[in-house]
């Protein structure tokens, strides 16, 4: 592999207090976002951004937009060999208002190519070469979103488009790059306890020349509890390096973790520590809030610091047993249940608060996982973020939720 695994992904999540001067509304959006992502890169020397169009409504524009508005800076620093974009996808198999906007994403991506092309060149590195598709729970669904880019994308510009025998390449050019990378986001438990399977066979299918994969912290901690949340995003690095060993394939872990110690404790005050905590991870998500509410040069230090020294800390790689200990008797039977049996109780006063949380990004409707819980009645919660900004403005940090459960475990 010679691609360079970048450090830092800026990321969109809207958790940022504060809005930036630059902003035209409370609410970032629009051309606001290609600004921002501009920044993200120059700014505060993060290396690559998620560009999400799972939840909200972003522009498929991007490439050519920051090409043409800010060629001085990419005509230095090359789009998709030293920074990088990655698309976030909607998930078909769970999003299903959304099942277009997939397609959509993937169709524009041989089009970035091609604006790319004509900014650096001809053969410049794909600007755009990965896709993260959200609430992964099988090695089929990423093989759907391989077989997806390669038949409806590329192959369809080997279609014949008229009666003589032309191709549709011939009339409007190749379609380029011919393949893409997907980097599934493990969220929910099952799939956690699974991700050796997950992984394992999909490389025996496509042998890729590495892999990424994506952890979330924010959702499991709403879905699960503070200490599930971090015991899940242990296990899953204790097996991605395990695989990592057993197929000597480079796998490159993401964590996805917010400022607030519910949703990862990671900011421009705790880094040396989050990355010490979850060893093993070769990016981390900067997220709004970091980037907005601390000062500039703790954020530019702390940004430096991971894109310098993130990923020397080894994974510790648990026994099979133990894993599988923590899974089911620990999560599964203590900890989970209490916290979900508290937050059961709160479900109405938080969906109502939610709704006085201030938006920062233009987001459409969104059913999280917890939603889906027949234990929750059908009541759903809110998004990770407005659930964690309402229990802080009330006083009662989410941290505690459920930490009676501490009680019912024994030394062993």
């Amino acid at each position: 592999m010679d691609r360079i695994v970048p450090s830092t992904m800026a990321s969109q999540h809207p958790d940022n207090a504060s809005v930036p001067d630059w902003v035209r509304d409370q609410v970032i959006s629009g051309d606001d976002e290609i600004h921002e992502a501009y920044l993200c890169f120059s700014k505060f020397s993060c290396k690559e951004v998620m560009w999400d169009a799972e939840g909200k409504d972003t522009d498929p524009y991007v490439v050519r937009k920051l090409l043409t508005k800010y060629p001085e800076y990419f005509k230095k620093h090359k789009l998709g060999s030293e920074l990088f974009l990655t698309y976030r996808v909607p998930n078909p198999s769970v999003e299903v208002a959304e099942r277009k906007v997939f397609l959509e994403a993937l169709e524009s991506i041989p089009r970035s190519y091609d604006i790319a092309e004509k900014f650096y060149g001809e053969h410049p590195s794909p600007p755009i070469f990965e896709v993260i598709l959200p609430f992964t729970t099988s090695y089929r669904e990423m093989i759907r979103v391989k077989e997806t880019y390669k038949r409806i994308v590329v192959d369809l510009f080997n279609s014949t488009i008229d009666f003589t025998g032309t191709k549709l390449r011939q009339w409007i050019g190749e379609s380029h790059p011919k393949n893409i990378e997907v980097i599934p986001l493990v969220e929910d438990i099952e799939t956690i306890g699974n991700l050796d399977n997950l992984l394992s066979r999909f490389i025996e299918i496509y042998t890729p020349s590495y892999m990424r994969v994506f952890i979330a912290r924010s959702d499991p901690a709403l879905n699960y509890g503070l200490l599930s949340a971090t015991l899940m995003a242990k296990i899953a690095l204790s097996k991605i390096c395990r695989i990592n060993k057993n197929f000597n394939i480079p796998l490159y872990p993401i964590i996805g973790a917010g400022c607030l110690p519910f949703r990862g404790h990671n900011n421009p005050r705790n880094f040396e520590k989050f990355a010490s905590e979850y060893r093993g991870v070769t990016t981390v998500t900067i997220q709004s809030a970091f980037r907005y509410d601390y000062p500039e040069n703790e954020v530019i230090n702390a940004v430096e610091w991971y894109n310098s020294n993130l990923g020397r800390y080894e994974a510790s790689i648990l026994d099979k047993h133990e894993e599988d200990i923590m899974l089911s008797s620990i999560i599964l039977g203590k900890l989970s249940p209490a916290y979900r049996e508290s937050v059961e109780k709160t479900v109405d006063v938080v969906n109502m608060l939610s709704r006085r949380i201030p938006a920062r990004r233009a987001r459409r409707l969104h059913i999280g996982l917890f939603g889906y819980s027949r234990r929750l009645g059908g009541k759903n919660l809110p998004r990770a973020i407005p659930f964690t900004a309402v229990f802080y403005s009330l006083g009662m940090p989410p941290e505690f939720i459920g930490l009676r459960a501490l009680e019912q475990l024994s030394e062993e």
